[in-house]
């Protein structure tokens, strides 16, 4: 446990701390446990330091009364900055999935000088601009806005959550019904007050940078499922076009998020990504 700014944030690291530092930044609405614990410790085995952490309203994180969360998109992206301050890592390697992406890319931008390279899975701009972007899926959007659940009933909450899993994982690849409910299980048994999750549907923005995308000077690489149904694969391309000699890999059949069919060419694409150059920084500049 760690407090960023009289914020309780629940974190866990693999590895060591002698090697380059991977801060994991899950999706709004997730816990640390989506990055699962297989999938960091090949990153650790493979020589990184590799922090995952609960935002706030997750996990074991703090947690406030729903519908009144009293703290900002903005705040979610000062959350990680902290996570890297009380492990005392002056700059790390970010890898951010769906809404964490965007909260790595506003890091990158408001905070430079705490980012080495980042690496923005299933996600898409976080700041407007640029090429028009392709609709959500219908599946995904015939879900979002019927599916229902009743946030008191436990069973209720992990069906749904299953359900939802099912929906964002595509329909080209065989889904797992059976490990993706144990690990909703998990992650709903674990947190304080799993209602509270849902303040993260309707967190305003709070101040967003001013730079555009253009701008980020980090090495990047943008990883992105050929099957994603909420952010479908030209949202992938359009981030990797909005910043400057961004890498794109594309997960052939992939959905949204880091499918375990996808946990060794993710992993090896990252330790490439995140291996100090001869100039002593980090990081590759092209990778497909």
């Amino acid at each position: 446990m760690i407090d960023v700014d009289g914020v309780e944030l629940c974190t866990e690291p693999f590895g060591d701390r002698a090697d380059p530092p991977i801060l994991l930044i899950m999706g709004t609405g997730a816990s640390m446990l989506w990055w699962e614990e297989g999938f960091c410790r090949m990153l650790a085995e493979d020589g990184r330091f590799v922090i995952r952490y609960d935002h706030r309203d997750t996990g074991r994180s703090v947690t406030r009364e729903r519908g009144r969360p009293g703290y900002t998109g903005a705040d979610l992206a000062g959350d990680a900055v902290g996570v890297l301050d009380a492990y005392g890592i002056p700059a790390a390697h970010v890898v951010g999935v769906s809404a964490g992406g965007a909260l790595a890319q506003l890091i990158a931008l408001d905070r430079a000088d705490r980012i080495l390279s980042l690496v923005l899975i299933s996600t898409s701009r976080a700041i407007p601009g640029g090429r028009e972007l392709p609709p959500p899926a219908e599946e995904f959007m015939r879900f979002v806005s019927s599916a229902e659940a009743d946030w008191s009933h436990t069973a209720s909450v992990i069906d749904y959550l299953v359900e939802y899993a099912r929906v964002l994982a595509g329909s080209r690849r065989r889904f797992d019904e059976t490990a993706v409910r144990d690990l909703v299980r998990r992650d709903v048994e674990r947190a304080h007050h799993f209602a509270a999750v849902r303040n993260h549907d309707s967190l305003p923005e709070g101040e967003r940078p001013r730079r555009p995308l253009s701008s980020i000077a980090v090495p990047t690489l943008v990883i992105h499922g050929t099957a994603d149904p909420m952010f479908p694969f030209g949202h992938g391309e359009a981030l990797a076009e909005a910043i400057p000699d961004a890498g794109l890999l594309a997960l052939e059949g992939a959905g949204h998020g880091v499918d375990r069919a996808d946990w060794e060419t993710i992993v090896r694409a990252v330790i490439a990504h995140t291996a100090a150059d001869d100039h002593g920084r980090s990081g590759h500049r092209k990778s497909r």
